[in-house]
């Protein structure tokens, strides 16, 4: 059973990972790879509205996609892309990155090979992970804007596509941990973390909800 306090802290968390940036038009726009193939048809949406003229889609395979995703992440998602009409010369694949960082180096690399002049991203993530992945841009790709884009869908309506409560309460907590530490690591940008946010991501954690945390500066109970 999941208390009324946890999901009340869940919803702070959804909120907070999420940028609120509206899409506009920009040089191109990157899908960042994972389970979750609502990315690539968010991507389509997005090309087919004028928002980008290009697609990359980058991404390998990890635990949770290589059973589902067997020919690895971002190839599936130029499948789906070519599924609901985007044209092959609109789609560039980025098939090693294995994590966020490297979602964002060699798709840099991919693009700078291929002659595209960028100077604004569209970058496409999961609903909670656009925070995460705007902090990562920031820090390994300063010179261009960023606008963060996902599904658009209630925190109710996600629960629903991934049918585990439990696990998306661990995923939010996950995500907000690594905003606290990657920034001393380098790895992205420091993001401020509303005391009400930094309160629920610890009510959260001495609740249990911990399967997504790295072992380090975990929370005491």
């Amino acid at each position: 059973m999941i208390s009324a306090q946890a999901w009340a802290d869940t919803r702070r968390l959804w909120d907070y990972h999420q940028m609120g940036h509206t899409p506009r038009p920009c040089s191109v726009a990157i899908g960042l790879g994972s389970h979750d193939l609502g990315v690539a048809e968010t991507a389509v949406d997005l090309y087919k509205r004028g928002m980008a003229p290009l697609l990359v889609f980058t991404g390998s395979t990890s635990p949770t996609t290589r059973e589902r995703m067997p020919r690895g992440e971002a190839v599936h998602y130029r499948e789906r892309a070519l599924e609901l009409g985007v044209p092959d010369s609109a789609v560039l694949v980025e098939p090693r990155a294995r994590n966020t960082g490297e979602n964002i180096r060699f798709s840099r690399e991919l693009l700078e090979d291929a002659g595209v002049d960028v100077s604004s991203v569209l970058l496409i993530s999961k609903p909670y992970e656009e925070r995460r992945a705007y902090a990562t841009v920031r820090k390994l790709w300063p010179s261009v804007e960023i606008v963060s884009a996902s599904t658009p869908m209630t925190l109710d309506e996600y629960v629903d596509s991934i049918g585990d409560a439990r696990l998306v309460i661990d995923m939010l907590v996950g995500a907000l941990q690594r905003l606290l530490i990657y920034p001393e690591q380098g790895f992205m940008i420091s993001q401020p973390v509303p005391d009400d946010a930094r309160e629920a991501y610890e009510r959260l954690c001495h609740a249990g909800f911990t399967s997504r945390l790295l072992a380090t500066n975990r929370p005491s109970a």
